[in-house]
Formats: structure tokens, sequence, C-alpha cells
């Protein structure tokens, strides 16, 4: 079954990722440009742009017009020249805010830097309403209370495992963080993150990835 998976990267940036067997798509019979095409939606149905990709890459980045804004995209080739030929279309996807919230609300997921941003595409694959960082510290967060932790599902237990960080590992650095946080660097490093700043951050933050 073709499959196509869209993400918030940032809040102009889809990250949009198939797994399609073109060669049963096409048949005997590929377009005539020998490309597809992925076309993204707005929430009022109207095409926003069109991109033409070669099928194999497996996916691509593609800019919209509005941070908050609500999209879907569509993957399909144009047989004959002017007849479009869907082949797979994503759930909608809503784009992150542009600024900083007054409300400071952080969501703090650790991962390893080996764990590449294919890999997490793969793992939470089903849960794509939802922004990474989000599903990351919710899940994290439950593993870490006892009575949560008996209710996680296997396929929870699985993307666990495949994160390969022990629960100690993420108590800590969740208690470290917390323990140095500073609202106003806090805010400037999501500033600096979203494109907002003037400057990227001036060092690393540590050995983990949050958001």
């Amino acid at each position: 079954m073709p499959v196509l998976f869209a993400i918030a990267r940032d809040p102009r940036t889809i990250f949009a990722y198939w797994d399609i067997d073109w060669r049963s798509i096409f048949g005997q019979a590929p377009p005539l440009d020998r490309q597809v095409h992925l076309r993204v939606y707005g929430s009022d149905g109207g095409q926003e742009s069109s991109s033409a990709v070669e099928p194999m890459a497996g996916n691509c980045y593609l800019k919209v017009a509005q941070p908050r804004g609500a999209y879907r995209v569509e993957i399909g080739y144009y047989q004959p020249e002017e007849v479009w030929n869907c082949v797979a279309t994503s759930e909608q996807v809503t784009m992150p805010p542009d600024r900083v919230s007054d409300k400071l609300d952080v969501d703090l997921a650790t991962l390893p830097f080996h764990l590449s941003f294919q890999r997490l595409i793969d793992l939470f694959r089903a849960s794509n309403k939802d922004a990474l960082a989000e599903i990351i510290s919710r899940l994290q967060g439950r593993a870490l209370t006892e009575e949560d932790r008996a209710l996680l599902t296997p396929e929870e237990w699985e993307i666990l495992r495949a994160v390969n960080l022990s629960l100690d590992e993420i108590g800590s650095a969740r208690r470290a963080f917390l323990a140095r946080v500073d609202e106003a660097a806090l805010r400037r490093r999501a500033e600096a993150v979203l494109g907002l700043g003037s400057t990227s951050p001036g060092h690393g933050f540590g050995g983990s990835s949050w958001a």
C-alpha cells in the first residue's frame, strides 16, 4: 500500500517521506517526464504549490506560506501530460508558530545524536498529527512514572527501546535541564532555533536535543 507521511520540520517547512512501489504503480508506462510531483494543499482545499521530485528519492522538503497553517500533501504523476494521477495523500499536518509564545511551555525530549530524523519518522509514522518533540516528551514522561509506565503499549516500548536511552538517563537529563533552566535564556534559544533571533546559540545544547 502506498504511504505518504508529512510532518512539520519548522514553521515554514514540511518534511515529506514516501514508501511506494513505483513499478507496480507505473507498470510498463512511466510518466513522460519520468518524475512524480508533490502537491501541497491548504486547509481550504486550495493548492498552494507543486514540486517535481525523483520517484526513488523517498523524501523531500517542501516550503509553505503559513506558520500555524494546516496542510496536507499529495504525491502523484501526470499521465497523459495534463491528467493528474494521485497515488497517496498524507494526513493533515499543522505547522508550528513562527514566534515564541509569551507563555513559556516546554516539551522536553531526550534523544541521542545518533538517532536520525528519518528513523524518527519511521518510528512515529502512526502519530504524524503531533510534533515529534511533543510525542517523545509525552512518551518519556509517562515512562518515568511507575503507574503510567505499566500502561505503555508494546508499540510504545518498541519506540523507547529504539531511542536506546535508559530511564535513568532520561530522568537525569530532565532533572539537569530543569535545575539550570533560565526562562529568558530559554526564550532566546527557542527564538534562535525558530530563526527569529539574529544569531544562533553560542554553544550546543549538551548531549541531547530538546524542543
